[in-house]
């Protein structure tokens, strides 16, 4: 199988809505790679990132995540300038809850005081009044998460978000988070080869809370030679396989792979479109792979 780039679509997903109004094509976009080494500082190649960007919502796609530490802030500003005025309809949902102070380093700040911070740049970043998904960006072990969730549940009263998210967090904090705000989408890392999170998927559809997939390609050698023999024998990219087994494990999963290239982006967005038989969806799912910290 292979697909024109004239006949791509994001739409071919089908959708999801999040938070009973806000409706999106359930194949989005991740623009974490569009920033430097690292996740530091900007692209080698700006034009790249930008045109990039601007093909993603032309296929179709009109959720973009992205955080403030991506860059810091440099995806966001890309965002912006590639894509505002924005189209209606269009759907950015950023993070906060990480500082950056360098390449590949990574602190945790999910304090009141930060969050607080963190949401006035992403506005002024995005040329937003408000943001549409708010997500935190990971549970900070030194801050209480209640405070956390309660300074996004203000944030929200003071209608700078409309949605709250979360991301890399337990069940146990999607229940704490519940109680003081209303939550319509959870991050984490999951793939069909990296399943950790499988009761927190089916969590999630049972709840109509929307389940975006972080690091969402094969892993494992296993897991690898069944994609690549699956994607030989349909004459798609593994990337392909890969999205159309998340697409098709569950109807509230909106999967959000990156680029910075507008080649693999339109291979991603091909997976809109591919239907895994059910032979194969059954041969993924019989792959059983080790938890991700065993993994050699």
């Amino acid at each position: 199988m292979t697909t024109s780039p004239q006949s791509l679509s994001a739409a071919q997903a089908g959708t999801i809505t999040l938070g009973g109004d806000l409706t999106v094509n359930r194949m989005g976009y991740g623009a974490m790679r569009i920033t430097g080494n690292g996740i530091w500082g900007p692209p080698d190649d700006v034009d790249a990132a930008l045109a990039t960007l601007r093909r993603a919502v032309e296929l179709g796609v009109n959720f973009i995540d992205t955080a403030d530490s991506y860059g810091p802030d440099v995806s966001e500003e890309l965002i912006a300038k590639a894509l505002w005025p924005y189209p209606a309809g269009l759907v950015i949902a950023t993070k906060a809850g990480w500082t950056r102070h360098g390449p590949g380093v990574w602190q945790h700040d999910a304090s009141p005081a930060h969050l607080q911070e963190a949401i006035e740049g992403s506005l002024k970043r995005l040329r937003l009044e408000r943001i549409d998904v708010y997500q935190l960006h990971v549970p900070d072990p030194a801050v209480s998460f209640d405070a956390s969730m309660e300074t996004l549940a203000q944030l929200k009263e003071q209608g700078k978000i409309r949605h709250v998210g979360l991301s890399n967090v337990t069940l146990e904090h999607i229940h704490r988070a519940q109680k003081i705000v209303p939550i319509v989408s959870v991050q984490n890392r999951y793939s069909f080869s990296d399943r950790e999170w499988d009761f927190v998927v089916d969590y999630c559809e049972a709840n109509s809370i929307a389940f975006l997939p972080w690091g969402p390609m094969a892993q494992g050698r296993k897991a690898s030679e069944v994609v690549e023999k699956i994607a030989a024998a349909r004459n798609v990219s593994t990337a392909v396989v890969s999205l159309a087994w998340l697409l098709r494990r569950s109807p509230v999963i909106l999967p959000i792979p990156g680029t910075s290239s507008v080649k693999h982006l339109e291979e991603n967005v091909g997976a809109a479109a591919f239907r895994l038989t059910g032979a194969e969806f059954a041969e993924l799912g019989a792959v059983v792979p080790k938890p991700y910290w065993l993994r050699g």
